[in-house]
């Protein structure tokens, strides 16, 4: 590759196999000699989950030119002048300012629930589409923004739940499951089945159980899985029963309260999908 040239050459012959190649590497690059590690020019890189895609102008607050000399007089309170139309041109269709107050919602979201930046994106391609299906008027924006960051974990299969969610954001669970079920029939989304080996980890961690017992939780969901026991049940339920059997056949001190408060479900469920995975299962209890 001659990054000069912008080509892809043969070692061997010198045949140019490709020409005109764009260079995606970061642009850190100086023009002075004495700033050979400046890399203001780097900039954002473009995101669907800015309201303008990161590709707005920037006016930087600093008043000095290129150079670096401080601006005076006119050309002070023209730069002034400009920074102040910038800020307010872009904002001045109502899309932006919905995007806008959307995408910073999905800001304060995304970092409550600690998710990746891949969730991020799907969250602001399917808050997107909504926006152009015009399913945003006439409803909440931060409950059609939590659906969409809900949907967007659901589809890449990442253990958050609608509880989770909902938590984390100002408005109610029951609105933000009704913005989704809209989401999904006007999208026409499909969605995988969820996981619930995926749970497991979690679930472990925030009760404190070894690293054997989670070993153990998910040999029996993988078997509940293989017998198709867990069809049509809720996956952090069936999780969590998973890790009380494991409790109890390695002898963990655990009560189903403990699980049930990590898992953030009920005893009653615990005991319910526990009763079910010993009978599949044919589990027996261990020995005194």
């Amino acid at each position: 590759m001659d990054t000069g040239s912008g080509e892809i050459i043969c070692a061997s012959c010198g045949y140019v196999i490709k020409e005109k190649v764009e260079d995606t590497k970061p642009e850190w690059r100086a023009f002075s000699k004495e700033e050979n590690e400046d890399r203001s020019r780097t900039g954002v890189p473009t995101s669907i989950a800015m309201h303008d895609m990161g590709l707005s102008t920037v006016i930087g607050q600093s008043d000095r030119d290129a150079s670096g000399r401080a601006l005076v007089g006119v050309s002070k309170s023209t730069v002034d002048r400009l920074r102040i139309w910038d800020s307010r041109s872009q904002i001045h269709e109502p899309v932006d300012r919905n995007l806008r107050q959307a995408f910073n919602e999905l800001d304060r979201l995304s970092d409550k629930l600690s998710v990746p930046e891949n969730i991020v994106e799907k969250s602001a391609y399917i808050y997107r589409k909504a926006l152009e299906k015009g399913l945003v008027r006439g409803r909440s924006i931060g409950a059609l923004i939590a659906a969409s960051l809900y949907a967007a974990c659901r589809s890449l299969e990442t253990p958050r739940t609608l509880k989770d969610v909902a938590a984390v954001s100002s408005v109610k669970r029951k609105d933000i499951a009704r913005c989704y079920r809209l989401i999904l029939r006007e999208l026409d989304i499909k969605m995988p089945i969820i996981d619930p080996v995926k749970n497991v980890n979690r679930i472990a961690a925030k009760a404190g159980l070894s690293e054997r017992t989670t070993r153990k939780a998910i040999e029996i969901l993988k078997n509940a899985i293989q017998g198709r026991t867990s069809a049509g049940k809720d996956p952090m339920g069936l999780a969590a029963a998973a890790l009380y059997v494991a409790c109890v056949q390695e002898g963990e001190n655990k009560t189903q309260k403990d699980i049930a408060e990590a898992a953030n479900v009920t005893e009653v469920t615990i005991r319910n999908r526990y009763k079910g995975l010993k009978s599949a299962l044919k589990l027996s209890e261990p020995a005194d």
